[in-house]
């Protein structure tokens, strides 16, 4: 890390903040945090939220993580998310309005939601690298994969939003490119390149499930009852619901 990232990391030390309990644990980053210090909302972070853009939440997190050496961009999602849940919960409360379907009426309606004692969905424990191996069901292929980074997850998306209009952006192998590091014993990148152009499909699904079910992260799943009376199953996600406080 930079001399900057350092000081400006030591500089907000004595500013108040408090301890989050990071999904990692930090297993998959060279510190071995398992928590970091998190600074709260303040008068000033509401210009930066007012303004919105794309770069609104790496921004505002940059200036929220009093870590000198631990950069956001070198985080997993769900540690970031952990973060930003802490956030809005100290600045909002926990409680949290969403819009849903009813599945029953095709109707929309509101209800409330709890961000509070998220619990942590646990899934296989990584190799000491931080690395995932598994067997393909289709190719049989021995592959060793790892976590995207907050980083790779933003890159990936400028990547993708950068293609002109009426051509479709690579999204699933710039994923496999990433989560991807070794396939049958080669980490050659251009190997790897090759083998994810002809994999199919249903490897391809596979990777996205074990990824998803055993990189640490928070349970956002809620269970809502529907005017109708159903019991509802939704995901919590971080899109306008989860930011409208803010605004």
């Amino acid at each position: 890390m930079d001399n900057q990232s350092k000081e400006y990391g030591q500089a907000n030390f004595s500013l108040p903040h408090d301890v989050v309990p990071l999904p990692s644990q930090g297993i998959f980053y060279k510190n071995k945090k398992k928590s970091v210090k998190v600074g709260y909302l303040t008068a000033n972070d509401e210009n930066l939220l007012m303004a919105g853009g794309e770069d609104m939440t790496p921004n505002l997190l940059r200036t929220k993580i009093y870590e000198p050496d631990l950069r956001v961009e070198e985080m997993l999602e769900g540690d970031v998310e952990a973060i930003l849940i802490f956030l809005r919960n100290t600045a909002f409360g926990p409680e949290m309005e969403v819009t849903l379907t009813d599945p029953t009426t095709r109707k929309s309606f509101k209800t409330t939601v709890s961000l509070e004692q998220l619990s942590i969905l646990q899934g296989q424990t990584p190799n000491e690298d931080g690395t995932f191996i598994t067997t393909l069901p289709k190719s049989q292929t021995t592959v060793k994969l790892k976590p995207m980074t907050y980083g790779e997850i933003l890159e990936n998306q400028r990547i993708a939003d950068s293609y002109p209009v009426g051509r479709v952006a690579p999204k699933i192998t710039l994923r496999l490119q990433k989560e991807i590091v070794e396939a049958n014993g080669s980490t050659d990148k251009g190997e790897i390149a090759k083998f994810i152009e002809q994999m199919p499909i249903a490897d391809s699904k596979f990777i996205r499930n074990f990824m998803s079910e055993n990189e640490p992260r928070l349970d956002m799943t809620r269970v809502v009852m529907t005017p109708s009376g159903d019991r509802l199953t939704v995901n919590v996600g971080f899109g306008v619901d989860f930011f409208r406080p803010f605004f």
